[in-house]
């Protein structure tokens, strides 16, 4: 019977387990250092706010594995002998396999800071880093203040998750404005202000020069590069950015640049060993997407996509169109198709902003076709399947516009915003009308 090994039960090598074993009969088994069983990576600020327990992260129950035939190992893998079909383990065992799927997903960037391998010092991805802010952080009388460095997804889900505690934060963000890499900038200053508003102490276009440790090897402060100023804290959150987990594939013979590299069938250059979800790069970029990406619903997708190859059936990985959702504190935002921080040749932004400052949306769209490219949405649910089929359609901004209605997916009773929009809409397209002419 063929084995297929599986390195990481994250929600990557979970959905190719499951679907493997909707499509056949073959022996499988996941390998995991973090944790026993499958659990929701980002439930994990929640069960830290109070609003779940860490069993409840589990969408499955402890006896599905063993009933469903996936064998679960823990275990640390040190190397991959990919001549050999072998994995060795920390601890010198082994386990041989016929075909390999590496899913091991993202780790926390460090870029070398003195003190940053501190107690007290820690990233938010892993189930330990949560055990880890427990024991640190568990009130604001054992952490007096906490320092974010880096203004992510993830720094903002840490900030709103001390706050939850009442604990102080400062958060350094070496950009001029939050996410300014990826949004827009009527956007990014909302979020800024956002973020004040709710008593963090926002430091934009700050560096983080070093992490302070007492006798014991504990953070008791962060030093700022600009001004050599010094906070105090006893929690130091690394947040800028995460990369691939593969560092311990240096001594195999398997190609990979920031990722492991693999071609549209999630094939690395060994025939019988795959890659999925974060640690995976595209040889081939697919259309303005990232080469890598470490998103929850792209991971999902090539677990779906490298079952189908591996039980006979070879399918290409093809995410269609983007779309990406988040929330920063009480502001919910998705994303559909492209909306780049700075529109691109022949792209038109048109930016609306509610004066409560908590709701805006930019829409972006072809100067000359006219032609929709994507959608931000701030504080206004909107349909991913409504946006999708414009995308496909290939509609005009006219005509999102004037069926932005049909998107909405806000609960009855909500207001409504799409005649403000609309109007916003045609009186900047006829200032621009003006201009051109």
């Amino acid at each position: 019977m063929e084995h297929i090994v599986i390195l990481g039960n994250g929600i990557s090598g979970i959905t190719a387990a499951r679907h493997i074993r909707k499509l056949s009969d073959k022996k499988i088994t996941v390998v995991s250092a973090e944790t026993e069983y499958f659990f929701s990576r980002t439930a994990l600020m929640y069960v830290y706010m109070g609003h779940m327990k860490f069993e409840h992260t589990q969408p499955y129950e402890n006896w599905f594995w063993k009933k469903n035939k996936i064998n679960l190992k823990q275990g640390n893998v040190i190397q991959i002998q990919g001549a050999q079909n072998m994995l060795i383990f920390d601890n010198g065992e082994t386990l041989s396999f016929d075909k390999l799927i590496i899913a091991t997903g993202s780790k926390p960037n460090k870029f070398g800071w003195p003190g940053q391998d501190g107690k007290g010092v820690l990233g938010l991805y892993h189930k330990q880093d949560l055990e880890t802010l427990e024991k640190v952080a568990p009130n604001n009388t054992v952490c007096k203040r906490a320092v974010i460095v880096g203004g992510g997804l993830i720094g903002i889900e840490l900030a709103e998750m001390l706050r939850s505690r009442d604990i102080p934060v400062t958060f350094l963000v070496r950009e001029k404005s939050f996410w300014d890499t990826v949004l827009p900038p009527g956007e990014s200053e909302m979020i800024n202000r956002h973020i004040r508003n709710h008593h963090i102490d926002l430091r934009l276009n700050t560096n983080l020069d070093k992490i302070l440790l007492d006798d014991q090897g504990a953070a008791k402060g962060v030093v700022i590069k600009e001004t050599q100023e010094v906070i105090e804290c006893s929690v130091v959150g690394l947040t800028a950015g995460v990369s691939p987990n593969i560092e311990f594939l240096k001594e195999s013979n398997i190609e990979t640049n920031r990722g492991v590299l693999v071609d549209a069938h999630l094939r690395t250059n060994i025939p019988s060993i795959y890659a999925i979800g974060d640690c995976a790069e595209q040889r081939t970029a697919i259309g303005n997407r990232n080469p890598v990406e470490a998103v929850w619903y792209t991971g999902r997708m090539m677990g779906e996509v490298v079952a189908q190859t591996l039980c006979g059936k070879p399918m290409k990985y093809q995410p269609g169109h983007w779309f990406n959702s988040a929330k920063f504190l009480d502001i919910e935002y998705q994303t559909y198709g492209w909306v780049f921080a700075k529109p691109k040749e022949h792209e038109k932004h048109f930016h609306w902003r509610h004066s409560d400052d908590t709701k805006c949306i930019t829409i972006n769209y072809n100067k000359d076709s006219l032609q929709f490219i994507g959608i931000n949405t701030f504080g206004i649910r909107l349909r991913h399947e409504v946006f999708d089929r414009w995308l496909t359609q290939k509609k005009d901004v006219h005509y999102v516009i004037e069926n932005l209605r049909e998107a909405n997916f806000d609960p009855e009773f909500y207001a409504h915003y799409e005649a403000e929009i609309k109007t916003a809409f045609k009186a900047s397209h006829t200032v621009h009308t003006l201009h051109t002419n």
